[in-house]
C-alpha cells in the first residue's frame, strides 16, 4: 500500500469522529468518543473519552485538521477533554463535573487540596447514577493561572498566604477560570438536562447564563484533613463555595 493510500484510509476513520463546532469566529473540533477503559478503585470500568480544540481556523476538510497538527505545536500548550460514562446522551439523569486540571493534585495525589479525591469521587458518582461526564478543563490550573504561577502561589501560601491572597499578590484575581468551551461541548453532546457535581455556584450560574438545561446540584467534599482545612475554609470564606460538613466558616 502507497503513502497516499494510507493517507486516505486515516483520513476516512478519522472524519467518522471528528465534530466542527460553530462557534460564530471561532470553531471547536471535538474527537470521539474512543473506548478508554479505566481503573477505579482496582475495578475496570469502560468510559467513552473526548477531546476538543478550539481555534480561530474554519477547517470543514478533515484532511487540512489533520495537516494542522503537525506545524500547530499543541504540546506546548494544553488540549482539554471529556470523559463519558453510559448512555449520556439519551439517558433521563445524568452528572456532569467540571473538573479545573490540578497537576499536583491529580497526578502525584497532593493533600494540600481535594482535587485529586473529587477528580476519583465524581468518576465513581457517574458510574452508580448510570451515566454522567467529566470535563477535564486543561486551563484551569491554578484557577486560570498556570502551573508555574500556582508554584510561585504555593511558596507563599507557605509562608502564611491563603490562596486568593496568594494568587491576587501575583498580580491575578481570585478566579479567571471560564466554561464556555466546556458548556458548548456539553451542550454538542446532550440536550437534555443535567445535574452538575460541584460546590462552586460560579459554574451554576456559567450553566445558567449560557442557557444549559440544569436541573440540580450534587454536593462534592470529603478528604477534609489538616494539610487542606485553610485551603477549603478559604474556599467558603472568600470564594463563595457553598457551606459543606466540617468545612467551618470561622476563622
Amino acid at each position: 500500500m502507497n503513502q497516499i493510500n494510507i493517507e486516505t484510509k486515516a483520513i476516512e476513520i478519522l472524519e467518522k469522529k471528528i465534530q466542527r463546532i460553530d462557534r460564530g469566529d471561532r470553531s471547536v473540533y471535538l474527537v470521539g468518543p474512543i473506548r478508554l477503559p479505566v481503573n477505579l478503585d482496582g475495578e475496570t470500568v469502560h468510559f467513552k473519552w473526548y477531546c476538543w480544540l478550539d481555534s480561530a481556523e474554519v477547517m470543514e476538510d478533515t484532511s487540512k485538521i489533520v495537516a494542522h497538527l503537525s506545524s500547530a505545536n499543541l504540546a506546548d500548550s494544553q488540549q482539554s477533554s471529556v470523559l463519558v460514562y453510559g448512555d449520556f446522551e439519551d439517558s433521563e439523569d445524568a452528572l456532569v463535573r467540571f473538573h479545573s486540571i490540578c497537576h499536583t493534585g491529580d497526578i502525584f495525589g497532593s493533600k494540600r487540596c481535594d482535587c485529586g479525591y473529587q477528580l476519583k469521587q465524581s468518576m465513581k458518582m457517574m458510574v452508580a447514577n448510570g451515566s454522567g461526564a467529566l470535563f477535564y478543563l486543561a486551563n484551569h490550573e491554578g484557577r486560570g493561572i498556570g502551573l508555574f504561577s500556582k508554584a510561585m502561589a504555593y511558596v507563599l501560601q507557605e509562608n502564611g498566604y491563603d490562596t486568593v491572597e496568594a494568587n491576587e499578590e501575583l498580580g491575578f484575581v481570585d478566579d479567571s477560570r471560564k466554561y464556555d468551551e466546556a458548556i458548548t461541548v456539553l451542550q454538542q453532546l446532550r440536550k437534555k438536562p443535567i445535574t452538575l457535581i460541584t460546590n462552586n455556584p460560579k459554574k451554576l450560574d456559567a450553566l445558567t447564563d449560557a442557557g444549559a438545561l440544569l436541573v440540580g446540584r450534587t454536593p462534592l467534599w470529603g478528604d477534609i484533613s489538616d494539610f487542606n482545612e485553610k485551603y477549603l475554609q478559604t474556599k467558603v470564606l472568600k470564594s463563595g463555595h457553598l457551606q459543606a460538613e466540617g468545612v467551618s466558616r470561622d476563622e
